[in-house]
Parts: C-alpha cells; sequence; structure tokens
C-alpha cells in the first residue's frame, strides 16, 4: 500500500482538514490548523507532498523523522502543525487497515470513558453564571473560561475583582458541584497573575489555564511557589523538546499539547510519557474540529495520567459551522453525565462526511484572531 495523493480542504469556522488517499483505496483525515494561519499552514503540508508520494502509510514514526528531522530548519506551530495532520491522517489509515482503533496500536485502553469540559463565556466573558447553569443541567460537571479581557502589565485591581466576581457567582449558583478552569490566555503579565491567581485561590479552581506566556517558563516556577491552584499550559509548546524543561523545572501540575500542533498522535504520547515519570497530568488542548478531537480521545483511551479533554461543541469561536456537522455519524461524540464513551469504529473511529467537507469548502474561511489594544493604545496579548 503506498500513498497516493493529498487533499486540503479550508472549511469554516477557522478549520483546516487533509485527506490522505492510498493506492488501494482507503483513505485517512488529518486536522493540520493554526488558527488564523491556515493557508500558511496548507503551504508547508504541500511542500511536505513530495516526501510522502509512493511511501507506506504505515511507515509513520519513519515518515514523521524525515518531515521532522530531515530538514534543516523544524519546530514551531507552522511546521510542526503540517506535520500534526499529516500524521493523524496515516493513523488513521493504518487503523482502517488493521481494522483497529488507534489507541490499540499504542498499548490498548486503559479507561472506558473520558471526562469533558465545555467552553462558556466568550472572549470577554460575560453572564458566566447562567452559562454555567446552562451546562451543568446538559450534564457536563466542568467549564473553562476566559479568565479577562486584555491587560496592561501592571493594570487596575478593577480587572481582578472583575474575575473573582464572575468566578464567585458560579460558585453562589452552583457550588462545588462544578470543576471550573480559567484560561488566562498568556494575557496577564507576571506581576498580575500572580496577584490574580492569589486572589483566586480560596475559590478552588480545577487549574489556572496559560497564567504567562509559556515563553517565560522560569515565570510558572515562581507563580506555584505563590499558590496552590493547580497550573496548566502546552497548547503553545510543541514536540517533547518544548516540554522538557517547563517539566523538569517543576512550574506545571498538567501539560496540555495539543494534537494538531505539537507533532500529532505519537508524539503526544511521548510527552505525556515524560510528564508521568514528573507526576504531572494531562489535559489535551483541543478548541478544533472534529478530527483533532477524535485525534485527542484515542490518546485520552491509552494514556493514564489524562484526566480531562477539552471540546469545542458550542465554543464561541464556531460561528457557522460546529463539531459535529462533518461527521456522518454525530452520536459518536454523544456526550453522556460529561463523559464520552470509548470509541470502538478503527482509525480515528469518526467517519467523516466527505460532501459535506467539499461543500463548505467552496465558502472556506478567512478567520483571524482579533488585535487588542491597551487604553493607551500598546498592543496586548489576545
Amino acid at each position: 500500500m503506498k500513498i497516493q495523493s493529498l487533499e486540503l480542504f479550508k472549511v469554516p469556522p477557522r478549520w483546516l482538514f487533509l485527506k490522505i488517499t492510498t493506492d488501494e483505496g482507503i483513505t485517512g483525515w488529518g486536522e493540520p490548523i493554526v488558527e488564523g494561519k491556515a493557508d500558511t499552514v496548507a503551504a508547508a503540508v504541500k511542500e511536505m507532498e513530495d516526501y510522502l508520494i509512493g511511501r507506506s502509510p504505515m511507515d509513520i514514526e519513519d515518515i514523521w523523522q524525515v518531515l521532522y528531522r530531515g530538514q534543516f530548519y523544524r519546530g514551531g506551530p507552522v511546521l510542526m502543525s503540517a506535520i500534526s495532520g499529516i500524521e493523524q491522517a496515516l493513523w488513521d489509515i493504518k487503523g482502517k487497515y488493521l481494522n483497529v482503533p488507534v489507541y490499540e496500536m499504542l498499548g490498548g485502553a486503559v479507561r472506558d470513558k473520558i471526562r469533558v469540559y465545555s467552553w462558556i463565556g466568550g472572549d470577554r466573558p460575560s453572564d458566566v453564571a447562567k452559562a454555567a447553569k446552562e451546562k451543568y443541567d446538559q450534564g457536563y460537571s466542568a467549564v473553562k473560561m476566559n479568565a479577562t479581557e486584555e491587560m496592561e502589565w501592571i493594570d487596575s485591581f478593577k480587572k481582578v475583582e472583575d474575575v473573582i466576581d464572575r468566578v464567585q457567582s458560579i460558585r453562589e449558583v452552583l457550588g462545588y458541584d462544578i470543576d471550573i478552569a480559567l484560561d488566562f490566555h498568556g494575557r496577564v503579565h507576571k506581576s498580575m497573575a500572580r496577584v490574580m491567581m492569589k486572589e483566586l485561590e480560596p475559590y478552588k479552581l480545577m487549574f489556572v489555564e496559560e497564567p504567562v506566556l509559556t515563553e517565560n517558563e522560569e515565570a510558572f516556577v515562581e507563580l506555584r511557589r505563590h499558590c496552590a491552584i493547580p497550573i496548566a499550559t502546552g497548547e503553545r509548546n510543541y514536540t517533547r523538546w518544548g516540554f522538557k524543561r517547563i517539566l523538569h523545572d517543576g512550574g506545571v501540575d498538567i501539560i496540555q499539547p495539543d494534537l494538531s500542533h505539537t507533532g500529532g498522535i505519537l508524539e503526544a504520547k511521548k510527552i505525556a510519557a515524560m510528564a508521568e515519570a514528573y507526576d504531572v497530568a494531562v489535559a489535551p488542548h483541543c478548541p478544533l474540529g472534529p478530527i483533532a478531537l477524535a485525534a485527542c480521545l484515542q490518546l485520552d483511551f491509552c494514556t493514564p495520567n489524562v484526566f480531562i479533554q477539552e471540546q469545542s461543541l458550542g465554543i464561541h469561536y464556531n460561528k457557522g459551522s460546529d463539531l459535529l456537522d462533518y461527521l456522518k455519524d454525530p452520536q459518536v461524540f454523544q456526550y453522556d453525565k460529561g463523559y464520552v464513551a470509548k470509541l470502538t469504529k478503527p482509525g480515528l473511529g469518526i467517519e467523516i462526511d466527505e460532501e459535506k467537507v467539499r461543500e463548505m469548502a467552496k465558502i472556506g474561511h478567512q478567520w483571524k484572531n482579533p488585535v487588542w489594544r491597551t487604553r493607551d493604545g500598546v498592543v496586548a496579548e489576545w
């Protein structure tokens, strides 16, 4: 069996899908995307095509090594996202060829279901108590929201107070029947992050995500000394080498590799194994489409230190299309009391509605994240 062709589809709301076809007619799907850079990643995939055509899709590790190490320049979000989507599609093909789910080829299942959480609140969070109650009534036991809007290096305590008020509003409605995670999104600088985390400590959060930008690795250790809230990061770390120092330094409790950015399924499995050696939990990052989520779930089912999975159903980014729109059988992601049952179909465990994909690719998208500025006009982290 040989790889015969690659085809890319840019589909709403902000995704890029990859279809790899073999000479035996077996196809695999992947999701190589950097949000806001779909055309750039598509170009990177096309540049890698020459290394794939005519290769056996079964040789996943060797193909990964060629795509990663065979070039002088390596790493970063664009190149690693291109490799990630290709790698996902190859696992999909291999699983279909062998008639087993991907997790069966990575050691077998360690669980029957995986807990998921839901997003609430949008980019500038509001009405979070009402939204949390709606998610709770739908069966979710955990929610995540952005902590704050744009922040200056040193900002008013009023912004900290606004964050506290939103978290408190959820606790007043649901108490500790629901877990709350706050995503700082790298918007908060070190000094304000320290203040905010200390003030949030009494509310017993599930975790705080990206309290500072991941390149400020030394700050994670300092923040962890000041506060008992578990710290999570990792959506902007790529490959096991991008996680090595932050795990060694001991500044995080939870890592969040994104399987469409960090190098794919097997690379995330290697990262999770590294984390296990440091007694660190895993919560894969996935505000993306159904292929990326399916890849995450395959990792989740065979990885003991994964404890929860992000998913994008109803997320504020998904205007025009949503997670289930591109699946022939949306029931495969049926959420029951905040859990997804183990996928049993071969490969990634989903069947893409190719007709729908082709239809929506004619519409495409030009999604870009907003550019935020502080009150004095300085560009702020989004």
